[in-house]
């Protein structure tokens, strides 16, 4: 997942603000799919602006395409290449958690509550934050960009590490089996601090590294 990616997002950002603050200052937080680029698929079939996504539901991107919805008061951005899995009570508009089989998505989670990612290497137990991950087939990228979740290696549960962070301070690798080391540490990459707020706008809060008046808001 190349870092160049991030700028199929820049021109829509603007629409995707103006939209954002219209719902905030209305008092609501819309749901559903909020933009769509390039070939964006629900269940196989072509995703639509305000389509709702519900649990057992597939989405998958294609080439230069990418996806942005909102599920109960969470919100996602789904990179290119990538098939991720909403989890949850079937039909319903409250996930559980994502499993990404392939490529990458950005999350923001309502604070408190519990969700889960998996990958094929990993498993991120969240509880109110925001997350970056990348799907490989031998390994998960995770950067827990604020906030606590546990992670655990699939190929061994025993392997496992919590992670509390301010603004991305401890990006890891999750490596597949057979790997020497099965958490390891890793850079920032493919994401960033705009796109958390973007994220957070939709649901009508702000990053916690924008409240904290002492630190100042990442280059990422």
């Amino acid at each position: 997942m190349r870092s160049g990616r991030r700028a199929l997002l820049v021109l829509p950002l603007a629409a995707l603000w103006a939209r954002a603050f219209d719902a905030l200052a209305a008092g609501s937080v819309e749901k559903g799919i909020h933009r769509i680029r390039g070939d964006v698929r629900v269940n196989g079939a072509p995703a639509k602006e305000g389509q709702d996504v519900r649990a057992g539901g597939v989405i998958t991107t294609g080439v230069a395409s990418e996806a942005v919805f909102v599920a109960g008061k969470d919100a996602f951005l789904v990179r290119e290449r990538s098939r991720v899995e909403v989890e949850g009570a079937a039909g319903s508009l409250l996930l559980t958690g994502l499993r990404i089989v392939s490529g990458a998505v950005l999350s923001v989670f309502t604070p408190g509550e519990a969700k889960t990612l998996r990958t094929p290497t990993a498993t991120i137990g969240i509880r109110g934050t925001g997350a970056y991950v990348e799907a490989l087939a031998d390994r998960s990228y995770v950067c827990i960009c604020y906030g606590e979740a546990e992670l655990v290696a699939s190929t061994d549960p025993s392997v496992r590490e919590t992670i509390h962070t301010l603004q991305h301070e401890q990006p890891r690798y999750v490596m597949g089996e057979g790997a020497p080391r099965m958490l390891v540490v890793a850079p920032v990459i493919n994401h960033t601090d705009s796109e958390l707020e973007l994220l957070e706008s939709l649901v009508g809060r702000v990053p916690p590294f924008l409240q904290d008046p002492l630190r100042r808001p990442g280059g990422y």
